[in-house]
């Protein structure tokens, strides 16, 4: 029998609901006939319906990290929530009768390992062919086809080329903008320049900038703000936001004049996405931005809704039991498409990956895979995590400072901290590490306040000699660095104070 944890199902599922629905079928008694064949592979199960035959749903794992579900019901879901309950049945230890594989299933998995044979002979054949230096003669037909690729790639050459020279134009717009607020002030978009920048930001679309477009959108956003209510923290971020808008600008000019110019950089530039490019995962590997044999351990997750951008974004924090890095996953999730797009949900468990891909950047690095498999959380991985946290708030805060001084990166730097206590202080909670070192404690703005769920917490043991995963920001109203909390990692879990 296949070993499967609720964890991987509801990674699995397209939304929550579908996997709820799943759940209730298969404790229902929902299936009339359950089938698996002796290799543990494949999985049949027939299940009533609302329709007048029963459906016929089965789970192939001959990729156990990227197994297959086929249904008979007529739903768009994918899986279904008929496969789902299918899952909840091999969970919950049902009994499943011996059967033999389908024939139409082998075939199908004979396709497939085909269609991959025949990938990997092709890539053999090319890497053949350009360690040959060319010097093999060709058929006519291949010349061709290699005629036909040279075009192609003139033709793209050509194409990113109109495109940075595009950009470069855009950017001229947008530093010349930033130049005359900074001259004029940023009382001067108030009233009806309101419409000249949203106009000057719709454009940025047509010169293919859509990084630099969402900060100025965000710009206007917080003047819009600062004249509905005259709060002062919308024109400190209107000039965070203009500070970065003007660092994009300078750094990305000399980018793309270095493309032009074909200094191709070898390695792999944070600006690329930054200025609205969206990396591919095939792209990330040829750069070389990838790891193989990676585990991560989820410590947060939280949904927040951008305005700039008009989207949702989940976003689930990261540990690596290894290296203790902290590391970001986003899923964006525009209003346009929600139907189309999955949400992401929070992870309890420990994802094995074979292989991880890392965005360029410093601080949190944004990761993705297309393939992981879920496991049990153990005590190894807690305690790995544990020994692993930085001892010197001191050290972890130096480090935070140097970070968030650079106005490419994001306002908030998460790190883990091992701690000896967190109390009440003069001005709110402290944290107190080993060494005789502090942070204060504070709320991330606009975000959950987490300080007050420690204040609550049932066991105050949890505040002696735990670790603290949390988030490094600058509060102005403070003038100092705080340490916004985000999960307690104990030897026995992992207490969530944000979910």
């Amino acid at each position: 029998m296949q070993q499967i944890t609720e964890q991987q199902i509801l990674a699995l599922a397209p939304n929550p609901a579908a996997a709820a629905n799943g759940k209730k079928i298969s404790l229902k008694g929902g299936f009339v006939k359950l089938e698996a064949s002796a290799d543990g592979t494949f999985y049949l199960g027939e299940c009533q319906g609302s329709g007048k035959s029963n459906y016929i749903t089965t789970a192939d794992y001959i990729a156990p990290d990227a197994p297959v579900f086929r249904c008979t019901c007529p739903s768009r879901q994918f899986p279904c929530k008929h496969s789902l309950a299918l899952l909840y049945e091999m969970l919950h230890g049902k009994k499943f009768a011996a059967c033999d594989i389908p024939e139409d299933i082998l075939k199908k998995r004979e396709k497939k390992l085909a269609r991959a044979a025949k990938a990997e002979e092709k890539e053999n054949a090319s890497h053949e062919g350009a360690a040959a230096g060319g010097e093999e003669s060709v058929s006519g037909q291949e010349e061709s086809g290699i005629a036909a690729k040279k075009k192609a790639s003139g033709a793209g050459k050509a194409a990113r080329t109109r495109k940075w020279k595009k950009q470069l134009e855009g950017l001229e717009l947008t530093q010349k903008l930033v130049r005359e607020l900074l001259d004029a002030g940023l009382g001067t978009m108030g009233g009806t320049a309101l419409k000249t920048y949203r106009d000057l930001a719709r454009q940025l679309g047509d010169y293919y900038l859509p990084g630099p477009q969402r900060l100025l959108n965000r710009l206007v956003l917080e003047i819009e703000g600062f004249q509905k209510d005259q709060r002062e923290e919308h024109y400190d971020n209107a000039l965070d936001v203009l500070e970065k808008l003007w660092t994009l600008v300078k750094k990305s000019k000399t980018y793309l004049q270095d493309r032009l110019d074909g200094k191709e950089d070898s390695q792999a530039s944070p600006l690329y996405e930054e200025l609205g490019g969206i990396w591919k995962l095939s792209e990330l590997i040829a750069a070389g931005c990838c790891r193989s044999k990676v585990q991560l351990v989820q410590l947060a997750f939280w949904v927040e809704y951008d305005e700039a951008r008009k989207e949702y974004i989940d976003t689930g924090c990261w540990v690596d039991p290894v290296t203790g890095e902290v590391s970001l996953t986003f899923n964006y999730r525009p209003l346009k498409a929600l139907k189309y797009v999955k949400q992401e949900d929070s992870f309890f468990g420990t994802m094995e990956l074979e292989t991880m891909c890392q965005y360029p950047g410093d601080g949190n690095c944004r990761v993705r895979w297309e393939h992981g498999i879920a496991r049990e959380m153990t005590r190894q991985d807690l305690e790995q995590i544990r020994t692993l946290a930085p001892r010197s708030v001191a050290a972890e805060a130096k480090t935070a400072k140097n970070l968030l001084k650079n106005a490419m990166e994001e306002p908030v730097l998460y790190r883990l901290l091992a701690y000896e206590q967190i109390g009440q202080g003069e001005n709110g909670l402290v944290l107190k590490d080993g060494q005789g070192g502090t942070i204060l404690l504070g709320d991330y703005p606009g975000r959950e306040t987490t300080t007050e769920r420690l204040k609550s917490l049932p066991d105050g043991r949890l505040l002696l000699g735990q670790v603290l995963l949390g988030g490094f920001y600058y509060d102005r109203g403070t003038r100092r660095l705080l340490f916004w909390p985000l999960s307690i990692v104990t030897a026995e879990g992992v207490v969530r104070l944000a979910y």
